[in-house]
């Protein structure tokens, strides 16, 4: 998780490891889950969240009733906008304009537990 100001420039950054291993979009949904959380408990409000997955920005912007994993994930990101992120939304970033967060998620695996970085961390 990577948080920049209006101006690009390094806020915040997160790291979090979650096992097991699961399919690709459901990963990306507990990502979403996990930074909207995060974002929240920070306390930040009109937030525009960036993924690199088609799949969680299409479905963050429809309504799914299935009962699978990744749509029960996706109705709890769904249920934190109208309380949290009023005026915030999900948007589609081409992986390449993702690279910093992508680096993130190189080193998370060799950190046992959540890390903050308040500094540019050295991976980026």
């Amino acid at each position: 998780m990577y948080i920049r100001d209006d101006f690009g420039e390094f806020v915040l950054a997160r790291t979090y490891w979650f096992s097991p291993l699961c399919d690709i979009a459901i990963g990306e949904a507990v990502g979403l889950h996990t930074t909207l959380e995060w974002v929240s408990n920070l306390q930040f409000n009109n937030v525009d969240f960036a993924s690199d997955c088609h799949k969680v920005v299409e479905s963050s912007h429809t309504n799914v009733n299935d009962n699978n994993k990744f749509c029960c994930i996706i109705n709890a990101c769904r249920h934190l906008y109208p309380d949290i992120f009023q005026n915030s939304h999900v948007e589609f970033s081409r992986r390449q304009a993702n690279g910093d967060t992508h680096e993130l998620a190189r080193v998370a695996p060799s950190e046992h537990s959540p890390r903050v970085y308040d500094d540019v961390p050295s991976c980026i």
